[in-house]
């Protein structure tokens, strides 16, 4: 319930027009629930049963199946989840996007996918594509945002406008275009290394009780 609200609120309202016609930094934030929000409240949320029913079909066959064990992996799930967020963060995908809503749909949805993916190996509910031992957890966390953070690096950093749509955009609540870029590329680089720190921390308290929960 908590991501598909999540979800209604990113993708409809004043969010969703804000970041649709007037502010970069609004469709940062849509960016920041679709990726870093949305994906782990899903993967909490989902029953284990279910998930499992709907994989089962594709691994009984070989090539699905070979698929399906591929990108749920660490490696893999890393690469295509790090590669649709630098991807789509390009000067000219994001503004295609921004031009034709067919791509902004698009855009949208490879996003929310790639980070399911990519937050797989931590928080799969599923006995046929598991997550990851705990150890091997915190050692994914450590790299899992270094991508947003490259991102957001290379947003604040910028000297000009990398979005020719938004430097064309009505101006509201007195942001140039270049700070309006750079409050995006900030809002991205603070939560990017907060919520992997705390899925982090979360994961090693889990260890430690399940350490501790072992008979000696």
């Amino acid at each position: 319930v908590g991501s598909l609200l999540a979800v209604l609120l990113a993708l409809n309202g004043p969010l969703h027009d804000l970041s649709d016609g007037y502010l970069f930094s609004a469709h940062m934030v849509q960016h920041l629930v679709l990726t870093l929000v949305v994906p782990p409240l899903l993967l909490t949320g989902l029953p284990g049963w279910m998930v499992d029913a709907l994989l089962q079909p594709a691994l009984a066959r070989r090539v699905p199946g070979l698929l399906v064990r591929a990108v749920t992996r660490p490696l893999p799930a890393f690469a295509v989840y790090a590669a649709a967020l630098v991807g789509w963060h390009l000067p000219g995908p994001t503004n295609i996007a921004l031009e034709v809503h067919g791509w902004h749909v698009v855009e949208h949805l490879m996003l929310l996918v790639a980070a399911i993916l990519g937050w797989w190996p931590i928080l799969s509910p599923s006995r046929l594509a598991p997550p990851l031992p705990y150890a091997a957890q915190l050692l994914y966390l450590f790299v899992f945002g270094m991508p947003m953070t490259v991102v957001a690096a290379m947003i604040t950093g910028a000297e000009r406008v990398l979005y020719p749509f938004y430097e064309a955009a009505p101006r509201i609540a007195d942001l140039t275009p270049l700070a309006d870029q750079r409050l995006g590329g900030v809002i991205m680089w603070v939560p990017s290394g907060l919520i992997p720190l705390a899925a982090f921390t979360v994961v090693f308290f889990r260890w430690v009780a399940a350490e501790a929960d072992e008979p000696a």
